[in-house]
């Protein structure tokens, strides 16, 4: 019969975030297999003793728009301590198979001015001394490294326009106000802010603005208190209806995420190359809503 190729996915205790881990943290969710608890060595037993799985990785993942490779480092400590752990239970010759450690994805990039990611380059580098550094102390091979860059990838390339509706002036106090600035999108082509909170920034693209700069919040058009697509911006006092704000780094998480809610249509997807343009993904129609129900 047929003989697949299986990793096991760890749980190793690291929950990581863009300036900070807790290696003791983040054993209570639903992905992979405890290292802790002994679940993952349970199921590397298993697997060995399955005729028609054969294992030929270890996998973890440690978070999320991460900057720092402490969390990193942890984490192949553990899966390389396991690792060690397989070869002394079930013997070299039977774990020779396992060739591969995925450490996951989860590298940052830069959604704000502050944001500073390592380079790609400089990143691999250091992850890779770190996997052969770990495997040499217990007196491993080093395996074959593997990581999984998506968000580094496609987050940086990708632009969002957004066409201004309405600006308002609400009172939050006796001294303070806040300017609601309405787009013609929202929450179903980018769900991230209300999602996970996430951090953009917006800036007026259509025109040249000489106008002193205001606080404000960018907002959609679902009906959702929380149809926030960047929370708090400076942008120009004078922006009016008509006026057209780019969010950057919309490339992952976005389109991937977006949605119908509301009845709204997706928006079409541009590809633009040395100056050149092409549609990739056509604006959603009506018809499109309409498409799936049976009439």
């Amino acid at each position: 019969g047929v003989v697949q190729d299986v990793f096991v996915r760890l749980t190793v205790g690291v929950e990581a975030h863009t300036h900070e881990f807790i290696s003791t943290a983040h054993e209570d969710q639903k992905f992979g297999l405890s290292v802790a608890s002994g679940a993952a060595m349970d199921a590397v037993a298993r697997v060995f003793a399955t005729d028609h799985l054969r294992l030929v990785g270890l996998h973890s993942h440690i978070g999320s728009q991460i900057f720092d490779v402490a969390g990193f480092e942890l984490a192949a400590h553990r899966v390389i301590g396991l690792l060690h752990e397989a070869v002394k239970q079930f013997g070299v010759d039977k774990t020779a198979q396992i060739s591969t450690v995925d450490l996951g994805g989860g590298l940052g990039i830069s959604y704000l001015a502050p944001d500073d990611p390592p380079p790609m380059g400089e990143l691999a580098a250091k992850l890779g001394a770190i996997v052969s550094s770990e495997s040499a102390a217990v007196g491993l091979p080093t395996p074959k490294l593997v990581v999984e860059p998506g968000r580094a990838i496609a987050g940086p390339g990708t632009i969002t326009l957004y066409e201004v509706g309405t600006v308002k002036d609400v009172d939050v106090s006796t001294t303070a106000h806040r300017r609601y600035v309405s787009i013609d999108g929202g929450m179903s082509d980018n769900i991230r802010t209300a999602l996970y909170d996430a951090e953009y920034d917006a800036r007026l693209v259509s025109r040249v603005s000489d106008s002193p700069a205001t606080l404000a919040r960018i907002v959609g058009k679902h009906c959702e208190s929380g149809d926030i697509v960047v929370r708090d911006t400076w942008v120009p006092g004078d922006l009016r209806p008509g006026d057209l704000l780019a969010v950057a780094a919309t490339g992952a998480y976005c389109y991937s995420l977006s949605s119908r809610y509301n009845m709204i249509c997706r928006p079409a997807v541009v590809a633009v190359r040395n100056g050149r343009s092409r549609l990739i993904l056509r604006r959603e129609t009506v018809d499109d809503l309409l498409s799936l129900e049976v009439r």
